[in-house]
């Protein structure tokens, strides 16, 4: 692979000034969210490097999620700025995220109609009595919370109809939706890399995986390839997402990764509705020439594994360069797969050096090897992953 960019003095001054530009703009805000900073790793100037990986986090989390990854890439030959998804270097989520939320005229009788209701209130007083424990309803929690909202408001079955299909008609009667500002703030991300030679990858875990595609779906002129973790091109789960999107509009909220972190439900909304525009037919065309490599697990309890695989297909699949990897279910790699400190379901990713050498061998050769995603022993070709507890 040519790596026979150099970038100049001037060159990564002026990347550099804007990234800064963007830093201080977070501070100037009083609701910033601590160390939830973007960040760059830049080689010196006139050193050549093999092009510039662009990665986003995944949802709820921060930059520092992907240090692990990022450490290693840069180490490897690539310039390195890890972004911050939209509005998540700010709180309160439910005034920052992007979200989906009910037109007010609309929103506030069935908001009147859930305090009104004496079952939805103990239900509700019963999850702040403990809220040190409380991350998500359980899975019949969801379905007996979805069951109540619709007896107590029918019409709901019409509205979540409006939500559930891709770019239904009726979608605007009801809603209002800051989803593409996935979009919009990722746009700005890549600007700042503007003076940068060399190719641009974008690497994406969940949520930033589908802003990963999304923003080479948008930029293909300026993306090489992409690398997406388990993206949440669609909410997982029938009764899941039937929770979502009934839930989500209702000032819902849950919590995140982090135990003081709350978050409305309809955040969650908002990022399966960007999965459905990363999905549209005009980006899967665009995206069947820019080389992709998807990564999965059968463990998932957030992205739908099904939608993955057939967005997969639709973009080409392997015939068109695409590559696939899905960790089987007795592998035990969990949906937050890219650190391996990160535990969800009581299970983390033991193969995640060998992660890490064929996310590297996909951006340098456009290849993986299976074998060695499979494997607790790193490929002894490709760059070597340091243990986690290297100094």
């Amino acid at each position: 692979m040519d790596t026979n960019f150099t970038p100049s003095t001037e060159q990564i001054a002026q990347t550099k000034q804007k990234i800064d530009a963007y830093i201080h703009s977070i501070d100037a805000n009083s609701d910033h969210r601590s160390g939830a900073y973007p960040y760059y790793q830049f080689h010196e100037a006139g050193e050549a490097i093999r092009g510039t990986v662009l990665i986003f986090h995944g949802f709820s989390n921060k930059p520092h999620q992907m240090s692990r990854l990022a450490d290693y890439l840069f180490r490897n030959g690539f310039n390195v700025y890890q972004a911050t998804l939209a509005g998540h270097t700010f709180i309160p989520a439910d005034k920052y995220w992007p979200q989906v939320d009910l037109k007010p005229e609309i929103a506030n009788p069935l908001r009147e109609k859930v305090q009104n209701d004496p079952v939805l209130q103990n239900f509700f007083a019963n999850l702040a009595a403990d809220p040190g424990t409380f991350r998500r309803p359980g899975y019949r929690q969801q379905i007996a919370l979805v069951s109540r909202l619709l007896t107590i408001e029918p019409r709901l079955l019409d509205i979540m109809k409006a939500i559930e299909l891709d770019n239904d008609r009726d979608f605007e009667e009801y809603f209002i939706s800051s989803d593409m500002n996935y979009l919009k703030d990722a746009r700005d991300r890549l600007a700042e890399l503007d003076a940068m030679p060399g190719p641009i990858y974008t690497i994406g875990l969940s949520v930033g995986g589908s802003v990963a595609l999304g923003l080479a779906a948008d930029k293909p002129e300026r993306i090489k390839r992409v690398v997406a973790y388990a993206p949440l091109l669609k909410v997982y789960g029938v009764e899941r997402r039937q929770y979502v999107m009934l839930a989500g509009p209702l000032d819902i909220s849950e919590l995140g990764w982090d135990p003081s972190l709350r978050f409305p439900v309809g955040c969650f909304t908002g990022a399966d509705r960007f999965g459905s525009f990363v999905r549209n037919p005009n980006n899967v065309h665009i995206l069947r020439d820019i080389p992709t490599f998807l990564v999965l697990t059968q463990n998932e309890d957030a992205a739908d594994l099904d939608t993955n695989q057939e967005f997969f297909e639709d973009i080409g699949g392997d015939r068109n360069g695409h590559r696939c990897y899905l960790y089987s279910s007795g592998d035990m790699v969990p949906h937050p797969m890219v650190d391996p400190t990160e535990v969800s379901q009581q299970m983390s990713n033991r193969f995640w050096q060998s992660l890490y050498q064929e996310t590297f061998h996909f951006l340098t050769a456009g290849e993986i090897d299976p074998d060695n995603m499979s494997n607790v022993d790193q490929d002894p070709n490709l760059p070597q992953v340091p243990p986690v507890n290297r100094p």
